[in-house]
């Protein structure tokens, strides 16, 4: 039976190699004709892989696309020798290779793995995602598309009347089937969506259906293209890290010792930083106080040059030396105690981006009126759709991310632009622009016990509509 099994995908693989290496001279003619549809692929793609990631596309044809894909260094690989000898040719900067996706043999690991429409001709799915493990990090990115299996009589009539090139027939694996051979093989899915309802360029009518009717809820499952994004589960190298806490502070003079005495010790090295922020009390006063009356603590204080807790968040970052780091609100209804549980999610691989979330825990009795908490509710709902991962509590301000993946966020700031007084919203949309996995973890919140809240429940909230508005274009209407 085993060696009835192997004959037959032995069968398989060959007459997938036979069409693949008959289509490689009229492969580039065949896809400009549909240049929208692929375009489309490329286009969205590159919006997470960063200009100084590592690229391997598994299947990568002749390398036109991976010619266009962002990425400071370019690998592919295909199993049909037509495809890879065309693609060095054309591509004599790019790395490319024949080889089985089955059993990879290159000795280095990337950034991010491109496989684009390839799923439905690999014979065992399994075994070529359990491959890919030998070249992947603990930060390695997945990025998957495939045809939405509701597609497959439309496009095997547009293989009939001779719209669409005839292939060999392909497994049409659903989304389920897809996650549960990535889960087997030892990867995490963090998002999936779809894309494209109308496949090729009719001027005006895809464009709209494509960037908004095909974007809505719904309406969104009939879309030809899916993608799945994964990662490995693999921990990260290092069990111990530094961190550096941010404390912005307005007006929260009474709360800055308080927040030092319940700081718990967790990580190799601790730093804590206050940024004062245009008091009206003796904060800033009271700040400069504490490096000398804690000094077996290292204190840093510093004051922000404009306005806004982002403001102050954006300057304490600037300072910090730490490998993590983390804000802590001065206001302290984030008990400092809950801190341990964001770095342990973090350095346990968990999460990049760490969230905390406000709404799971029922609440002190005045630490959040009602309506700040109806807005929260509203906004959570509305950026779960928009980020496509769950995320409970925008406003929470308790946020952890990676030294090193907050400078990439910096150099990505211009693409959504400094507008975001608060500074939850630039972070947040920038960890999705760099394809981090986003976690909220729930915390409970107290009441304040010193001072008054410094949000505005109605200008700031048509602020928040603004900015979701902003976002929804650089994100899903993108």
């Amino acid at each position: 039976m085993e060696q009835v099994e192997r004959n037959i995908k032995q069968k398989r693989r060959k007459e997938f190699l036979d069409h693949f290496n008959k289509l490689a001279p009229d492969l580039a003619k065949y896809r400009k004709r549909y240049a929208y549809f692929w375009n489309d692929i490329l286009r969205y793609c590159n919006y997470f892989i960063h200009e100084d990631d590592s690229v391997l596309e598994i299947g990568c044809a002749n390398g036109d696309a991976l010619a266009r894909l962002n990425g400071k260094k370019k690998t592919g690989i295909d199993f049909s020798s037509g495809m890879i000898e065309i693609a060095r040719k054309n591509h004599p900067d790019i790395n490319f290779y024949a080889e089985d996706a089955e059993r990879i043999r290159l000795d280095e690991k990337f950034d991010t793995i491109i496989l684009s429409h390839v799923t439905g001709y690999f014979t065992d799915v399994l075994k070529v995602f359990s491959s890919l493990r030998s070249i992947c990090h603990p930060r390695t990115r997945i990025i998957i598309n495939y045809y939405n299996f509701l597609w497959e009589p439309i496009l095997l009539f547009g293989e009939a009347i001779g719209i669409k090139r005839s292939s060999p027939k392909q497994n049409w694996l659903t989304k389920r089937d897809l996650q549960t051979f990535l889960y087997i093989a030892g990867y995490e899915t963090y998002r999936s969506t779809r894309r494209v309802l109308l496949p090729i360029n009719i001027p005006v009518l895809s464009w709209f259906f494509n960037k908004f009717i095909g974007r809505l809820p719904i309406i969104n499952l009939l879309c030809l293209n899916q993608y799945i994004f994964a990662r490995p589960s693999i921990g990260l190298p290092k069990s111990e890290y530094s961190t550096s806490i941010v404390i912005p502070a307005r007006n929260e003079s009474g709360n800055l010792e308080n927040a030092l005495k319940r700081l718990p010790k967790f990580g190799s090295h601790q730093e804590i930083i206050f940024v004062e922020g245009n008091s009206t009390d003796d904060t800033w006063e009271q700040m400069q106080q504490l490096p000398a009356k804690y000094p077996d603590l290292e204190i840093k204080v510093d004051q922000q040059p404009g306005k806004g807790k982002g403001d102050a968040v954006r300057k304490g970052f600037s300072l910090a030396k730490g490998e993590i780091l983390m804000i802590l609100d001065a206001d302290l209804t984030v008990p400092p105690e809950d801190l341990p549980a964001f770095y342990f999610a973090l350095i346990k691989n968990k999460g990049e981006f760490i969230n905390g979330s406000r709404l799971v825990y029922p609440m002190e009795k005045n630490a959040m009126r009602l309506l700040n908490l109806l807005g929260n509710k509203f906004f959570s709902v509305l950026f779960s759709w928009l980020l496509e991962q769950p995320i409970k509590d925008t406003l929470c301000g308790t946020k952890v991310i990676f030294r090193k993946d907050y400078e990439k966020l910096i150099k990505n700031r211009s693409f959504f632009g400094e507008f975001d007084p608060f500074g939850d919203f630039d972070l947040i949309f920038g960890a999705y622009k760099m394809n981090l996995k986003i976690i909220d973890l729930p915390v409970r919140y107290r009441e304040r016990v010193y001072g008054d809240t410094n949000i505005s429940r109605f200008s700031h909230g048509f602020l928040l509509l603004r900015m979701v508005g902003y976002a929804a274009r650089k994100i899903k209407f993108y």
